[in-house]
């Protein structure tokens, strides 16, 4: 514990990931809450031994609520009218926005006040991203070793970010709740229609699946000429092996926004 600089906590729709982090940035130590409510969090942040450490934390969170602005449109201060084209948004909200594709994007979200507040009162060095944020940064890092029509999912519990290149730039991304393996199939099946790719032709990529899953290229293959289950290049180091950790397929397992 003493030699945990800082934390990155990934707070997903159903689960949350701790990583704690020496001084070199390497993970020396990772808790895995399976099954998580974030309106659990202010108990947490009493009992888990990582979170009672008064380090700088990042703090990624996955929901639907964020919306993708060009960085020439973007404007701070109008970050409400930019979420409210994606839904109703509820009282007490905290905006935080971050820079992608060198500034060209902004991935403009939100988090709720009180759990600002839970975790301003543990943190005294705090930073906030949307989820999307790694999966994006890799497209980016990636673009140009797409072909001109590619989708490229992460799967993550039971929902997935969806994105779409057209000859290398980003046609379309968005998060979506998924019940099985059949709905990976369809939302990929209605991008390709909207976006009048050539199904023989379009490559499909899948992040995400555990190592034991019924999600294999051959299933993908029966529906897909070129369909691919990939690991991220990784920009993380492990102290350990954490081979426990690697074979859930997590992506933030291998990358992550920082």
């Amino acid at each position: 514990m003493e030699d945990t600089a800082s934390l990155s906590l990934f707070l997903y729709p159903d689960s949350l990931v701790i990583f704690a982090k020496d001084k070199n940035q390497a993970n020396m130590g990772i808790h895995l809450y399976s099954k998580f409510n974030w309106s659990d969090l202010e108990k947490l942040i009493v009992s888990d031994p990582f979170l009672k450490l008064d380090v700088p934390a990042n703090v990624y969170l996955h929901h639907a609520g964020f919306s993708l602005v060009p960085g020439v449109l973007f404007s701070p201060g109008n970050e409400a009218s930019y979420l409210s084209f994606v839904q109703d948004l509820p009282k007490d909200l905290e905006f935080y926005n971050t820079p992608l594709d060198s500034n060209n994007l902004q991935v403009v979200s939100f988090v709720d006040h009180k759990i600002k507040k839970a975790l301003e009162a543990r943190f005294s060095e705090l930073n906030f991203y949307h989820g999307s944020c790694s999966f994006l940064s890799y497209l980016f890092k990636e673009r140009f070793n797409l072909i001109g029509q590619e989708i490229l999912i992460n799967v993550f519990g039971k929902h997935m970010y969806v994105a779409a290149f057209t000859d290398q730039e980003l046609s379309t991304f968005n998060m979506f709740e998924i019940n099985n393996k059949e709905d990976i199939l369809k939302y990929a099946l209605i991008l390709i229609s909207q976006l009048k790719y050539d199904r023989n032709h379009v490559r499909v990529n899948l992040y995400g699946v555990p190592s034991k899953s019924d999600i294999t290229e051959d299933w993908g293959k029966e529906y897909f000429q070129n369909f691919r289950i990939l690991t991220p290049h990784a920009n993380q180091n492990y102290s350990h092996g954490f081979k426990h950790l690697k074979d859930l397929g997590l992506f933030e397992v291998s990358w992550q926004y920082s």
